[in-house]
């Protein structure tokens, strides 16, 4: 079985991790053999959250420079960050809702210009998906389900060898009573989004 590299970065406390264990569930349900990594880093003070996951058949879950076959970012930024990840033929999927880091905040940095970020993403790669994942979590019900969002728009992509429903399984299994129905909303908003998108 061929490979599929993904590359998901967010900052702390937007549901990176999460989403990272619903495609990992998703890929078992769907039979697909799947190596997972997570960066953690200084997740719980906003800092950077990077997880690789590798679908297919592979020894290791190291992804290198220039290697990812799919990227998603929750937050534009981070996207540029990252960018060194991919390579002509990757497709990406980021949120344009901004998360500034606390520099920007008291006045000792400067946040990269939206527009710039999206043109440098097409420069560099195959497709890019770009959207306020913010606002559709909102209309899902819940800030909370950007990851879900994202999660929606990587599914409509069909890079990733899992299925819509594998993944909306996943979701149920990993989501509290409470959110699941937000967060399936949010899934498919996500979906709808990505379709609409070229």
């Amino acid at each position: 079985m061929n490979t599929t590299k993904l590359i998901i970065v967010a900052v702390g406390g937007q549901g990176n991790l999460l989403a990272s264990r619903v495609l990992g569930e998703a890929a078992l349900l769907s039979g697909v053999p799947v190596r997972m990594s997570e960066i953690h880093g200084m997740a719980q003070r906003g800092g950077v959250v990077e997880s690789a996951l590798v679908f297919g058949d592979a020894e290791s879950t190291i992804i290198s420079d220039g290697q990812a076959d799919v990227f998603v970012s929750f937050e534009p930024s981070e996207a540029l960050r990252a960018l060194k990840k991919c390579r002509a033929e990757t497709v990406c999927i980021t949120n344009l809702a901004p998360l500034p880091p606390f520099t920007v905040a008291i006045g000792r940095g400067i946040y990269p210009n939206l527009d710039d970020v999206t043109r440098l993403i097409r420069e560099k790669t195959a497709r890019l998906i770009a959207f306020d994942a913010v606002a559709l979590a909102t209309e899902a019900g819940s800030v909370m389900a950007v990851n879900m969002v994202l999660l929606g728009a990587l599914a409509q992509t069909g890079v990733l060898p899992l299925s819509a429903d594998n993944i909306k399984t996943a979701i149920r299994n990993h989501t509290k009573a409470s959110f699941v129905d937000i967060n399936l909303k949010a899934f498919d908003l996500g979906f709808d989004a990505a379709s609409r998108t070229a």
